[in-house]
């Protein structure tokens, strides 16, 4: 099973490696949310939920619910 953005821990970083699911709305994929970019979990809000994320230079926030359909490799902190 591969990992998803919702279990990056705060400074790990992946690729985006798939967001083939009908769950992530198209405004995300516009922002940069695409397989091959690289992502950073910055921060957490106080209860977990939501996270804010450096895409590939972009900085966004999004629903750990949402996160948790789009599919990365890991590849450190």
């Amino acid at each position: 099973m591969q990992d998803t953005l919702a279990q990056l821990k705060r400074g790990e970083k992946g690729i985006i490696t798939d967001v083939s699911s009908i769950h992530i709305p198209l405004k995300l994929l516009e922002m940069g949310c695409l397989p091959g970019n690289s992502v950073q979990l910055v921060q957490l809000a106080p209860f977990q939920d939501p996270i804010y994320l450096n895409i590939n230079g972009t900085h966004l926030a999004i629903r750990k619910e949402t996160a948790s359909h789009v599919l990365i490799e890991k590849t450190g902190t």
